[in-house]
């Protein structure tokens, strides 16, 4: 038998305030998403004002980032160019390579994920990176 260690929801809610303060400080609105070790979102928001079109972003960014074990930039960086590699070659719609995606990793294991969308990629990652920062400290405080 294997046992999965993943983020729970109180893990989630902590990137979450993170993340929403961060956006209220900005000004800005976005869709954020947290995501277990399956790649399954456990929690979302999508703040007033961010455009309906980034949940379904935001959740893909955070399946990708499980999934690939990596940021969603560097998915995209990679297939940026079919002759270095083709999306296709993923083989699921839900591969997602415009960066806002972050893996959160503990002793070394995918235990997660953070996304953002609405923004910027280079916004939407930076404000990931906050909510990836946040998860991590809640859990060194357990």
């Amino acid at each position: 038998m294997r046992t999965t260690t993943t983020i729970d929801l109180r893990e989630a809610t902590v990137a979450l305030a993170a993340m929403r303060a961060e956006l209220a400080k900005r000004s800005a609105r976005a869709v954020i998403a947290v995501a277990d070790a399956q790649g399954d979102v456990i929690a979302l928001e999508r703040l007033d004002g961010a455009p309906s079109s980034s949940v379904p972003i935001a959740m893909n960014k955070a399946w990708t980032a499980v999934c690939q074990a990596a940021a969603t930039r560097a998915i995209g960086d990679r297939v940026r160019s079919a002759e270095r590699l083709d999306v296709a070659y993923y083989g699921d719609s839900r591969i997602c390579g415009w960066a806002g995606g972050l893996p959160v990793l503990h002793d070394g294991v995918v235990i997660g994920s953070v996304a953002v969308s609405g923004l910027s990629e280079d916004d939407d990652e930076a404000i990931a990176e906050i909510g990836r920062r946040a998860l991590l400290g809640a859990l060194a405080a357990v």
